[in-house]
Parts: structure tokens; C-alpha cells; sequence
């Protein structure tokens, strides 16, 4: 809220000054008011939380500002889910803007039918939609941009020891297993994957480094670092996890192309499913979240690996289908236990789901992404408020926080 306040941006704020920056502005009692007005603020005083929800979404912020002729101006806010803000008098414009794509999507099966007219793969259709707001020029740097992001907090997360931030006093678990892992083995960070793709591995140690490269960048999440949304912070660490497992050990000469290509294809799935249905875990429960990210994964993995467009859908559906009814339920309100943990099980399901799916003929398919997306949401609708991220039901209440 803090940062917000003095207008640092997420995506370029440098994130080793985050505590320091926050120090400042506790001891000086002022904060830079967007980085250009200097206001009085009291973090105790000033930032107010309350058990309540407000009505929209349970993540709801009101902002109250007192003008100099001591007039109070308000607006409310809520954060509804990979990192989506929306304000309370918002209107919903997001179908006329479909509506001008070469190819609207609101479903997998629009999704299905482009592929099928155009015979083209889905991440065709995608980068074609994408071009509608920006040249591929542009389209490839911000891809680019994404999964050095994400490559970056693998990276950071392996190479960080000691304890996350919160006071449940989680010890990482990341740099301990990738240092089991790489053994003696010398590398930069520019050498990195190049070294691990080296290794001599059993699949018993590559099912290890998949929940590596899952808990790192989610122990980069639980400490405030940067990571990409993906859909949410809190299931951040599957998609890079996946694409790692590709590059590492699929395709071991994996083009900056094919990264992209799975980008498109994650984020589109992950699209119809924000249309649909819900990602974020106060809405629907963590089936939302890593639930998603899972068959975001699944679908783009089926892609590389030579899947048919029937057959990507087919996989994003088993990857959901697998994990329906997954509550959020983070102990002491911290996206750290069991959150961290959910994004190497999304991992391997995504991976699982893609293979079942390249071996299945996709028209013997008894349940559609559309179908599953749908159950999704009624289950979302259904499952009761305690297991939805507000962490007063299940291993939220039944654990001992003490003794974490």
C-alpha cells in the first residue's frame, strides 16, 4: 500500500530498497504522495485494517484523502486476481473490445473453431489477436521480457538462503534442494541452465528439479521480490517450472521462439478462464489460482510438444478437472504454507495432464475446457467463504500458527 502510495511501479521498482524505503517514510512521518506532493503519513495511524469485507471482492481497499479546505474525498479499489485493479464505478467495456479482434475469443471452443478455419495452432491465433494492440516487434520484447522475470526468480530463489519473511519462520527450501542438485558443478547465472541441462539425470531427479524451480520462484514471491503473475503471485511458480522442465529436459536447444509460443498459449487459456470463471483464490478458492496456472501450463506444454489444438484444450481440462474443489486456506494469512508447496504439485500435474492428453485422442474426450471451466466456477460459487484466501477454515484454523 505504501509503495503504491509514493507511485513506484511493480514491474521496474527496485526491489532491494523496498525495506529500506519503507523505513524512511516510518521514521520521517511523510510520504511522497506519487513521487511529487509531500504528505504527513503515520503507518500506524493512517493505514487502518479491517475484518470486514466489502461487497464486491473480499481483496477491497478504500482510500480516504483529506484536502486542504479539509474536505474528504474516498475511492474503493479491489485487487481481483493476477494483479487486475479495478475501481468501484468501473464499467465492464472488455466484450466491445473483443469484439474488434481478427479472431474474438470468449471460449476454448471460439478457441477451437479459429484453429480449425484458419488451420493454424493456437499460439497463431493468439499472436494474431496480440497484434491488434501492438506490432510483433513489441509483442516479442515484452514476451522476452516475462521470461527473463521469471528465469531471474528461479534463479534468485535457488541461490537464497535462510528464512522467509512473516514470522511463521518458513526456512526456504529451494536453496538447500538445487544445491543437492547441482552438486559441484560451476556456472554464472548466464550459464546456468546451460549447466543443468549438462547433468546426467534419472527421472527421479528431474521430478526434483521440476519442485525446485517451482518453490523458488515462489519463495521470491513470499519475500517480496518480483515475479510475473501467473496467473497470480501466489501460483507464480508453474508456469516457470514447466517452461524450465522443457528447456532443461525436453528440448535441451529450446529457441527463444518456442518460449513465446508457450507464453501466448498459457496466457490465452488463462484468459478464458478469467472470462468465465474467476482466478483469483478470494473468488474461487485456490483451484483458481493454481488450479489455473496448472492448465495454463498444460496446454502450452501440449503445444511444444506437438499437440493438436484439440489436444492443448484437452490437456488444460485435465490439468482443472485434477484439481476442482482446492480451497485457499493459507495459514496465518501468508501466501507461504501450504501455497509454495501447491505450485510443484500444479507443476507436475501440468506436466502429467500434457502427456495424457498427446497420448488420447482428443475426439473421445467426454468432458470439454469449457465444461470443466464452468463446473469450476459453480463449485466456486458453492464452496463456503472460510475456504476462500480469508484463512478462517481449514489448515488456516486447524494449524497452530505458533508452531509453524
Amino acid at each position: 500500500v505504501i509503495l503504491g502510495l509514493i507511485g513506484a511501479d511493480p514491474e521496474y521498482f527496485d526491489t532491494t530498497k523496498i525495506d529500506s524505503t519503507i523505513l524512511e517514510i516510518k521514521e520521517s512521518g511523510k510520504l511522497s504522495f506519487n513521487n511529487e506532493l509531500s504528505v504527513p503519513f503515520n503507518v500506524e495511524e493512517d493505514i487502518t485494517f479491517n475484518k470486514s469485507f466489502l461487497p464486491f471482492h473480499s481483496n477491497g481497499l478504500t482510500f480516504t484523502a483529506i484536502l486542504k479546505n479539509q474536505k474528504e474525498i474516498s475511492s474503493v479499489f479491489y485487487s481481483i486476481g493476477g494483479g487486475f485493479i479495478c475501481k468501484e464505478s468501473d464499467t465492464d467495456d472488455n466484450l466491445e473490445e473483443t469484439k474488434k479482434l481478427p479472431f474474438p475469443i470468449n471460449s476454448g471452443k471460439d478457441l477451437l473453431a479459429h484453429c480449425k478455419k484458419e488451420e493454424k495452432k493456437v499460439f497463431e491465433i493468439v499472436l494474431e489477436n496480440e497484434k491488434n494492440w501492438r506490432s510483433e516487434e513489441e509483442i516479442n520484447i515484452q514476451l522476452d521480457r516475462v521470461w527473463d522475470i521469471m528465469l531471474e526468480c528461479s534463479y534468485i530463489g535457488c541461490h537464497t538462503e535462510g528464512h522467509l519473511p512473516g514470522g511463521l519462520n518458513v526456512r526456504r527450501r529451494a536453496y538447500d534442494l538445487h544445491l543437492s542438485l547441482i552438486k559441484e558443478n560451476k556456472y554464472t547465472i548466464d550459464t546456468w541452465v546451460e549447466t543443468i541441462r549438462k547433468l546426467d539425470l534419472k527421472f527421479h531427479k528431474i521430478f526434483k528439479w521440476i519442485s525446485c524451480f517451482a518453490l523458488s520462484v515462489n519463495e521470491v514471491n513470499a519475500a517480496l521480490g518480483r515475479v510475473v503473475t501467473a496467473p497470480t503471485n501466489g501460483s507464480a511458480g508453474v508456469i516457470p517450472a514447466v517452461l524450465m522442465y522443457y528447456q532443461c529436459f525436453i528440448n535441451k536447444f529450446a529457441s527463444k521462439e518456442e518460449i513465446r509460443r508457450f507464453l501466448l498459449v498459457a496466457g490465452e487459456i488463462g484468459c478464458i478462464f478469467k472470462k468465465n470463471a474467476t482466478i483469483s483464490a478470494a473468488m474461487g478458492g485456490c483451484q483458481a489460482e493454481i488450479g489455473v496456472s496448472s492448465a495454463m501450463a498444460a496446454g502450452a506444454l501440449t503445444e511444444l510438444l506437438g499437440g493438436t489444438p484439440e489436444q492443448v484444450t484437452m490437456a488444460a481440462e485435465i490439468a482443472m478437472e485434477h484439481h476442482l474443489g482446492l480451497t485457499c486456506d493459507p495459514i496465518g494469512g501468508l501466501v507461504q504454507i501450504p501455497c509454495i508447496e501447491r505450485n510443484s504439485m500444479g507443476a507436475i500435474k501440468a506436466i502429467h495432464a500434457a502427456e495424457l492428453a498427446l497420448e488420447s485422442n482428443a475426439d473421445h474426450a467426454k468432458v470439454t475446457l469449457d465444461e470443466v471451466i464452468q463446473t469450476m466456477w459453480e463449485t466456486a460459487q458453492d464452496m463456503n467463504i472460510k475456504y476462500k484466501e480469508t484463512s478462517t477454515g481449514g489448515l488456516a484454523v486447524s494449524v497452530n500458527v505458533v508452531g509453524c
